[in-house]
């Protein structure tokens, strides 16, 4: 139970708590290992617990009117997703799928509204989380509807460079990038599309590509010539 409340400590909505109420935390929760491909989350059923990613990785996904899969975003470690339902009643906003063998800890909706009654400073920190990915959300819009092909895979990048990758000396890399098809359904493109936009990155230097990693190598840069 320490290893999981050692974990805890880096969950941006729980790092403030102290010591003794995240070993609480830890007795409350369960822990489950989602196999790579499994849904752990279904678009319109009922809510009742929040998920953090211990391990692993995630895509949380919507389908449009025609059938096609839109992925919102690809969550990874000490990352948290449910927290809509819990707080609003209402059903699942999207599909929630593992990338890879996930393990996740488990809070029941009970359990966690209470936590937020005894203690503001977590509300305070979903409030900032929930903040910075509805601001990501109008960035994502805004590329989608106004920008080229290019615009909008670059836009993607930008994401998941926010959301799960590493930067070192001014270069970010993502260790492990989607699969091109599901790069598409992000951008709202044709897997095609990626293809042409990454080797067309890579030319211009902007970018490394190595099997399944993606290095930025001027996240400043980049971001500048996107946004």
């Amino acid at each position: 139970m320490a290893e999981l409340s050692d974990f805890l400590l880096y969950v941006p909505i729980f790092a403030d708590l102290p010591q003794d109420t995240i070993e609480k935390i830890a007795q409350v929760g369960t822990r489950k290992v989602y196999s790579k491909e499994s849904v752990i989350l279904m678009e319109e059923e009922a809510g009742s617990a929040l998920f953090v990613i211990i391990s692993g990785k995630v895509k949380v996904a919507r389908t449009s009117n025609d059938g096609r899969e839109v992925i919102l975003s690809i969550l990874a470690e000490s990352d948290f997703f449910g927290e809509m339902a819990l707080l609003d009643g209402f059903t699942r906003s999207a599909t929630v799928i593992a990338l890879e063998d996930s393990d996740l800890f488990i809070i029941q909706r009970n359990q966690f509204l209470e936590l937020l009654r005894d203690h503001p400073e977590i509300s305070i920190a979903l409030l900032q989380e929930l903040t910075r990915r509805l601001r990501s959300a109008d960035m994502k819009i805004k590329s989608l509807s106004l920008k080229d092909a290019e615009g909008k895979v670059a836009t993607v990048i930008l994401q998941l460079a926010d959301d799960v990758g590493k930067i070192k000396q001014g270069i970010v890399e993502i260790d492990k990038l989607p699969l091109q098809q599901d790069l598409a359904n992000m951008a709202g493109t044709s897997r095609e599309t990626i293809s042409r936009t990454l080797h067309s990155f890579a030319k211009k230097g902007l970018v490394e590509l190595e099997g399944s990693k993606l290095r930025i190598l001027n996240y400043e840069k980049f971001k500048e010539a996107y946004v």
